[in-house]
């Protein structure tokens, strides 16, 4: 099964563009691993056209958020459409559990011992400097640990969370996680 998982960073705030709504923002750059060959790789908007047949030939998408922000943002470029592929939502996964959402940061920290390398207000602040290297930096490491409490979940069924001070799992159903659903996603591959 070729899992992708990924992450988006933008060029904007929703304050700029007036909106609540992903779509109405603009990516500076998407940064995925792939379990093909368990390499990560980051792509600008000029590299989409590289992108897209990764995606098309994936059987799960894994993201933080994904399904309300990554997935449609990235669907305004796409000439598809991206909720064609399954989706392994883990902050939706955890809410199910919880009935609230927690940050990508808080989860790293109590089930890995690791938290973030920045923020999203750092992203656009290096786009506009033009440190596109610390943008893919960060982004990579976002996507790095999300495949990794991907893992350790599918592995061990909890995440783990501070409440108060005191460290708590979040337990998951991955029953599911790794089946296989049927799609059919040629809009941009040869034929």
């Amino acid at each position: 099964m070729r899992k992708i998982t990924f992450d988006i960073e933008t060029k904007n705030f929703f304050q700029e563009v007036g909106s609540n709504d992903p779509r109405d923002l603009d990516i500076s750059v998407v940064c995925i691993h792939d379990s093909l060959d368990d390499t990560y790789t980051s792509f600008l908007q000029n590299d989409f056209n590289k992108l897209w047949p990764i995606l098309e030939k994936s059987d799960m998408l894994i993201t933080w958020n994904g399904d309300h922000f990554d997935i449609p943002l990235l669907n305004k470029y796409y000439p598809g459409d991206l909720t064609k592929i399954k989706s392994l939502d883990l902050m939706k996964e955890v809410q199910k559990t919880l009935g609230r959402r927690l940050k990508l940061d808080s989860v790293g920290e109590a089930t890995l011992g690791r938290r973030k390398s920045g923020n999203g207000i750092d992203a656009v602040e290096w786009w506009r400097k033009g440190e596109i290297d610390k943008i893919i930096k960060y982004c990579i490491e976002d996507v790095r640990l999300t495949k990794e409490l991907y893992d350790f979940a599918n592995t061990n069924g909890h995440l783990k969370f501070k409440d108060f001070g005191n460290l708590k799992e979040i337990p998951l159903n991955t029953s599911n996680w790794n089946l296989e659903e049927s799609k059919a996603m040629t809009f941009t591959l040869p034929f």
